[in-house]
């Protein structure tokens, strides 16, 4: 089942578009979350906190779940399919998994800012630098598998071929 080619085109296009987002929201969420680990000044990371917490809550998680969804769509409706190459099935594990961990993680996040927006001296917060760097870099990753598409089909990839081997061999010997 693949999408007409006007449809395709729409669907990669938003997918790269929040893809995209998602990365570049998380760039931001890493330089505040920076800011609020390592400046000295009480109001800024006070402000970052809070800033921290609606990067997370209005962009990030938004922009992931709607990446996860329209890559499915994209990865449903064009010949590359959802299970048939590796490249694939292990970016949208990544993916899974990179907004699972993003959906545990907004507790702390809002947790951090209601500390940081109640407390005295919010310097002392721990930050969530681990966790949004190694979003970053598994967001890379896959990224990386994007781009760069490595080769191998899934058995069920192999399964799939052959049956449109045979398809394609059928249809030939009926036409003649």
């Amino acid at each position: 089942m693949t999408m007409p080619p006007r449809l395709r085109k729409a669907v990669l296009s938003t997918h790269v578009a929040t893809s995209v987002g998602w990365l570049g929201a998380v760039v931001a969420y890493i330089t505040l979350d920076l800011t609020a680990v390592t400046s000295r000044d009480v109001e800024l990371v006070r402000g970052a906190y809070v800033a921290m917490e609606l990067i997370v809550g209005y962009a990030i998680v938004p922009l992931a779940l709607a990446s996860v969804a329209v890559g499915i769509v994209n990865a449903v409706g064009t010949s590359w399919g959802l299970f048939q190459h590796y490249w694939v099935l292990v970016k949208l594990l990544l993916t899974l998994v990179a907004t699972g961990v993003l959906l545990l993680e907004t507790r702390t996040v809002h947790s951090l800012a209601d500390s940081a927006a109640t407390a005295v001296d919010p310097r002392d917060l721990p930050g969530s630098l681990p966790h949004s760097i190694g979003g970053l870099l598994l967001l890379l990753l896959i990224l990386f598998l994007s781009i760069y598409k490595p080769r191998g089909l899934t058995r069920y990839g192999w399964r799939k071929q052959g049956e449109q081997r045979r398809q394609r061999t059928q249809a030939a010997v009926i036409e003649r």
